[in-house]
């Protein structure tokens, strides 16, 4: 049986080092959220008997005899920092409101400020929501945002130049899907909109020309008009898609100060992560983290 979040009482730094004291109950909880009660062999599949080696740091089929690590598929492999580092970023970085910059980690657990920054991508990279098979229904509001940039001034179409764009779908009193775009055209945009939203959905947005159309392939499509400072109109309006772009670029520019556009979406899938669990305390947010902590992004792909 799979560890479960509420078996996780941790909702500070405190009670983080007084459930996970040393690596082996880090490696023990590893197994638990990963396997259960019975490990699997990654080599052949077997479920029998699997034993500890080398003091519990690996695992070992009796069937195949290889042993294997039960680091293996997640953002841990081939890190040789202990577990117990692993864990308190991730605790931090999902605690934090507005994340924590590779600076500050760095110092907190005594790794270097790249070694800082690898991890927290790599956390990023369990962050991501991925595919979904249920699309956004309801009241939908839509919207994007310039982010970054040095140069001043406007384009000849009048949009920001220098900058990236971040596209935003938030269901009211639901979740959020936030990715990065390559430009605002009514084709890029509309894409975006069929791939999250259900189209028996009220979609809101302002009055920006590439969401013209919207009306004909959703239940109903709510204009606001922010051109003539007009925000509210009843329930038509887009504040609270606003309100995660606050929260997108204050993190940005307080904790950040610098994100660059081969990079951006991840920011976007941190916050995003942390917006679809503000429901969950420190100890669920954390423990659902762990739980999802397949996959790898090594050095070399993250610069690429």
């Amino acid at each position: 049986m799979k560890t479960t979040i509420k078996e996780i009482p941790i909702n500070n730094l405190l009670q983080l080092i007084k459930r996970f004291p040393n690596e082996e109950t880090c490696r023990e909880f590893l197994i638990q959220s990963r396997w259960g009660d019975v490990p699997v062999c990654i080599h052949c599949g077997n479920t029998e008997k699997i034993y500890k080696i080398q003091g519990g740091k690996l695992l070992k089929c009796p069937k195949c005899r290889k042993p294997f690590s039960m680091k293996v598929g997640t953002i841990f492999e081939d890190s040789a920092l202990p577990l117990q580092k692993w864990f308190h970023a991730i605790f931090v970085v999902s605690a934090h409101k507005k994340g924590i910059s590779s600076c500050q980690l760095a110092r907190d657990i005594d790794v270097t400020q790249k070694t800082a920054w690898h991890m927290l991508h790599r956390i990023r990279l369990t962050m991501s929501t991925g595919s979904f098979v249920k699309p956004l229904d309801g009241i939908v509001e839509v919207d994007e945002t310039f982010i970054g940039g040095k140069k001043r001034g406007y384009g000849k179409r009048g949009f920001p130049t220098d900058k990236s764009i971040a596209f935003g779908i938030v269901q009211r009193d639901g979740e959020a899907r936030i990715q990065t775009i390559p430009d605002v055209k009514g084709n890029t945009l509309k894409s975006a909109i069929r791939e999250n939203v259900s189209p028996d959905s009220i979609v809101m947005t302002d009055n920006f020309s590439g969401y013209k159309g919207l009306d004909k392939e959703y239940k109903e499509h709510g204009v606001i008009s922010h051109s003539t400072h007009k925000y509210v109109d009843g329930i038509i309006h887009t504040n609270t898609i606003e309100g995660f772009w606050s929260l997108l670029k204050r993190g940005i520019v307080g904790i950040y100060h610098h994100v660059s556009k081969e990079h951006l979406h991840r920011y976007c899938e941190e916050f995003e992560y942390r917006y679809n669990s503000r429901k969950l305390n420190d100890s669920a947010r954390f423990g659902l983290l762990l739980s999802a902590c397949n996959g790898r992004l090594t050095y070399k792909d993250l610069i690429r």
